[in-house]
C-alpha cells in the first residue's frame, strides 16, 4: 500500500495559535535546521531559487534601458519586502522533510492543495502592492531632491548621491522609508506563510499571529530582521546571484523558527490521497492535455 500523503486540515481554525517565548539559542537552531534543510535538498532549492536572481537580473536590466537608475537600490532593498512570498515553496519542502514525506522539488508546488490557498495568494498580492508602492515613494523622494532629470550613466548618479547635500538627503530619508517599509511587511508575514501553509486561517489570523509573535519576542525577533536584512544584501553582491544560496537558506529557517514561535495544533490531520493518474498512448497528444484521464479498471 502506498504511502498516504499529509494535507493540511479540511476546516478553518477556530481559535488564535498560541504564541510562544523564544531566545537567542531558538535562533540558533532555527538557522542551523534550515542549514540542514539546505544540504538535504540542495539540488531542490537551487532550483527554486533561480528564478530569484533571474528576475533581479531583468529587473536590473529594465531599469538601465529605462534610464531609471535612481530605482535600481529599491529595486534590490525591496526584494525584502516580497522575500516571505517567494519562499512559499521552501516552506513547504521544510514542512514535507520535517514529517518524512518526499522532498522532491515538484512538491514544492503542492501548496495549491492547501485550503488557505486563496489566503496565500491574497496575503502575497499585499506584499506586493506594499512593494510597488515602495518603489513611488523612493522614486518621489529622488525626484524632491533631484528634479525630473534622470542621470544619463550609473556613475553620474552615483556622483550626484555622494557628492551634494541632495543626494545625502536621499540617502538619509530614503533608507529611513525604507526602514519603514521593511518593519511593516516583517511584522505582516514574519510567520504568516508558514501558518497559512500549516493550517486552515484566514489571512487576518495569520497576520495577527505575526504581530503577536513580534510582540510577545520584540528583542530575538529585532535580531532575526537585522540578521534577514544583512543576509539579503550580502545576496544581492554581486548581481543578486548571492541569493540562489540565501534565499533556501533563509527560507528553510524561517519555516524552523515559525515551529519554535507557533505551538502546534494537537489535533490529528487528515490524509490527502491524490487521485492516480492514467497512462496515455502517444498518439492521444495533444488531445490529452485537455482531456480528463480515467484511470484503467484494475478488476
Amino acid at each position: 500500500m502506498a504511502r498516504a500523503d499529509v494535507i493540511l486540515p479540511a476546516e478553518p481554525a477556530s481559535e488564535l495559535p498560541v504564541v510562544r517565548s523564544i531566545g537567542i539559542a531558538d535562533l540558533r537552531d532555527a538557522l542551523r535546521k534550515g542549514l540542514d534543510d539546505f544540504r538535504a535538498m540542495p539540488t531542490h532549492v537551487v532550483f527554486l531559487c533561480l528564478i530569484y536572481p533571474i528576475v533581479g537580473l531583468a529587473l536590473g536590466r529594465t531599469a538601465f534601458g529605462a534610464d531609471v537608475v535612481p530605482l535600481l537600490y529599491p529595486l534590490a532593498s525591496g526584494f525584502a519586502l516580497i522575500g516571505p512570498f517567494a519562499a512559499i515553496g521552501l516552506y513547504e519542502l521544510s514542512r514535507r522533510r520535517e514529517q518524512g514525506l518526499d522532498t522532491s522539488w515538484k512538491h514544492a508546488f503542492d501548496i495549491v492543495h492547501s485550503p488557505s490557498i486563496w489566503a496565500i495568494v491574497g496575503l502575497g498580492l499585499l506584499l506586493l502592492a506594499i512593494f510597488a508602492v515602495w518603489l513611488a515613494v523612493a522614486n518621489a523622494i529622488f525626484q524632491a531632491n533631484f528634479g525630473y532629470d534622470q542621470p544619463a550613466t550609473p556613475a553620474e548618479f552615483a556622483r550626484g548621491l555622494f557628492t551634494t547635500p541632495q543626494g545625502h538627503n536621499v540617502i538619509i530619508v530614503g533608507n529611513a522609508v525604507g526602514f519603514l517599509f521593511a518593519v511593516l511587511a516583517f511584522a505582516l508575514s514574519v510567520v504568516s506563510f508558514p501558518l497559512l501553509l500549516d493550517r486552515h486561517v484566514g489571512v487576518s489570523v495569520a497576520i495577527i499571529t505575526s504581530a503577536r509573535t513580534i510582540l510577545r519576542n520584540p528583542g530575538a525577533m529585532i535580531l532575526w530582521g537585522m540578521f534577514v536584512a544583512g543576509l539579503l544584501v550580502v545576496g544581492s553582491l554581486p548581481f543578486f546571484l548571492g541569493l540562489v544560496v540565501v534565499m533556501p537558506v533563509l527560507g528553510h529557517s524561517t519555516w524552523h523558527l515559525y515551529r519554535k514561535l507557533v505551538e502546534p495544533e494537537a489535533g490529528p490531520r487528515p490524509e490527502y490521497n491524490p487521485k492516480p493518474k492514467g497512462r496515455r498512448a502517444g498518439a492521444d497528444f495533444p488531445v490529452a492535455l485537455f482531456m480528463p484521464t480515467t484511470p484503467p479498471d484494475t478488476q
